[in-house]
């Protein structure tokens, strides 16, 4: 994941869920197609939360992976 262009990165570290994935949620809908939306959480629950609001919604899922005391959650807007 470390080649991949981040449009716009969101620093939710220390924000309690729901609200990483209300940021994403928010972004998403204000960015254009093709966005790669970075998400950055110490909240454990969004590794979850965010990959279903993907499929629910139709949206790609780069990749995830644990960095130190955070989350990096990268996805694509692609409709």
């Amino acid at each position: 994941m470390e080649n991949v262009s981040i449009d716009q990165s969101i620093d939710a570290r220390g924000s309690a869920c729901p609200g990483p994935l209300m940021e994403l949620i928010r972004a998403v809908k204000s960015s254009k197609v093709g966005t790669v939306i970075e998400v950055l959480s110490s909240e454990r629950g969004s590794i979850n939360d965010v990959p279903s609001w993907l499929d629910k919604v139709g949206q790609m899922l780069i990749g995830i992976e644990e960095v130190t005391s955070h989350w990096r959650i990268v996805v694509k807007k692609v409709k």
